[in-house]
């Protein structure tokens, strides 16, 4: 008899597919406007922390030529993340690592051009019944601190680290960040319609503080609940299709 498991549809992208099941967070829109956002440029090396399923490492081998590390805590997310990986046109550009990320960093002598991440992020917020879905989505598995040492540590000189944050969180996060020599480059402001505020921020960070910060800002969907043009042309070169739904 089929398992439950195994009647799971993939999830279709122009240029792979990838389950999401058995990972502790699904494939959202959180990693997939941070990785389409970012510009690689000429990247020889990226690393995506908290990898889940894997889209964000899967959606950087897709935009470059880079040799791309995934790392995450949970095992059954390495793992599906490893089948996904050998499904992909990118296999071979593509490793998966079940470690914590403190301890990864302190131990490997690998370096980054992009340390890139959609890490834990809630901090005083209730949390689940769901304890690998707690590891997360919440800062005690990996905390701010921990996060922003070990990407100052595993950046090239002139690598870039890249995260996606709750609005409120991200200025805690911008001002620990400074304390490891990161400091902020570029941001994204994310507004789910254009009379809200924003509830989503990318950040990019550099180890050379600028003299200005690019600031600019994206809305998800109009008034009328469609999706903005605006999203249609970051997100078009990625999805199947994107009803205006």
């Amino acid at each position: 008899m089929m398992k439950e498991a195994d009647k799971q549809k993939p999830f279709h992208f122009k240029q792979f597919s990838l389950f999401h099941h058995r990972s502790t967070m699904k494939v959202g829109t959180d990693a997939v406007l941070l990785s389409a956002w970012i510009d690689p440029g000429d990247v020889k090396t990226v690393l995506d922390v908290g990898t889940g399923s894997g889209i964000i490492a899967l959606m950087m081998a897709s935009r470059t030529n880079a040799k791309v590390d995934a790392i995450d805590i949970d095992p059954e997310s390495c793992a599906e993340a490893g089948q996904n990986f050998l499904r992909s046109p990118y296999s071979k550009r593509l490793t998966v690592f079940n470690q914590g990320f403190t301890t990864f960093a302190s131990q490997t002598n690998r370096a980054y051009d992009l340390v890139i991440s959609n890490p834990p992020f809630f901090i005083n917020d209730m949390k689940s019944e769901n304890l690998k879905k707690n590891k997360a989505r919440h800062t005690d598995s990996l905390s701010y601190d921990d996060l922003c040492r070990g990407a100052s540590k595993l950046m090239n000189t002139n690598g870039r680290f890249a995260v996606v944050l709750p609005y409120v969180e991200s200025r805690m996060f911008v001002e620990t960040a400074s304390k490891h020599n990161l400091f902020l480059n570029k941001k994204l402001l994310i507004f789910p319609k254009p009379c809200f505020q924003p509830n989503r921020v990318n950040l990019e960070f550099c180890k050379e503080k600028p003299t200005k910060i690019k600031e600019e800002k994206f809305i998800i969907r109009q008034e009328s609940g469609n999706f903005t043009q605006q999203y249609v042309d970051l997100l078009g070169n990625y999805y199947l299709s994107i009803n205006k739904q």
